[in-house]
């Protein structure tokens, strides 16, 4: 892929549970391929309450790197929690974010770089998913869903390969602790008239550490904020 060199600054995070084996790659990629994209950059560690040795290797990253910070949860708090203290944290006027399991290619980063003269918002689908059935099935499920309730015209809501304006971020307030934050962000992007745009990602399966998506209680989670999204939804339209 050729290289180009955006004139932004752009901040950048990883939501983190677990990911003591993955996260130093996943943070080299980044550091390799974001100074030679952007002219200015950040790279935030969420620690999102690890139970294993995540926390003391972001914390070690961050003093190799000038470029690094972390954040740390002192409890595991759920993904959209998360999301939201790398929001909340974020200084750049473009914010990226992607999850911390090394799933996606940081390199890819540039297909939607390219569409930032003309978008606001610019997200990715995964083009193959390369997860366990169970987890494409439920996250094709929740996509027509979502779809249906929101007429939200996303191919693949949930997944964590995102690029967007932070002025758009702050003109919205989000609700979500857990795996719904994707769709309430997108929702309300969408209400805003944002533009958006969906580009094909590469996706490839999880080498080290554990999924938590497919567990029940967040399955379970998300839907109790689904509705109250659309309840919420519901009295702006009528106030």
């Amino acid at each position: 892929m050729s290289s180009k060199m955006y004139d932004i600054a752009l901040s950048v995070f990883f939501p983190c549970y677990n990911e003591e084996l993955n996260l130093q790659g996943l943070v080299f990629e980044a550091i390799q391929i974001l100074s030679h994209s952007v002219q200015k950059h950040e790279i935030m560690i969420i620690n999102d309450g690890s139970t294993d040795k995540t926390g003391l290797v972001a914390d070690r990253l961050s003093m190799e790197h000038e470029h690094v910070r972390v954040i740390h949860h002192n409890k595991n708090r759920g993904y959209g929690a998360a999301l939201v203290s790398g929001f909340s944290n974020a200084v750049h006027e473009w914010i990226f974010f992607t999850d911390g399991d090394r799933q996606f290619f940081i390199s890819e980063i540039e297909l939607l770089l390219n569409e930032i003269d003309e978008h606001d918002v610019i997200i990715g689908y995964r083009e193959t998913r390369r997860d366990p059935l169970y987890r494409i099935l439920y996250g094709y499920a929740w996509t027509r869903l979502v779809q249906l309730l929101f007429g939200l015209n996303v191919k693949d809501t949930n997944c964590a390969f995102k690029l967007f304006k932070k002025k758009i971020l702050d003109s919205v307030t989000l609700h979500s602790s857990g795996a719904m934050i994707n769709t309430e962000l997108l929702v309300k992007f969408q209400s805003l008239g944002a533009r958006m745009k969906q580009v094909g990602v590469s996706h490839r399966p999880r080498t080290f550490g554990n999924p938590t998506g497919g567990n029940p209680k967040v399955i379970l989670k998300a839907f109790i904020e689904l509705l109250e999204l659309r309840k919420e939804l519901a009295r702006h339209r009528l106030s």
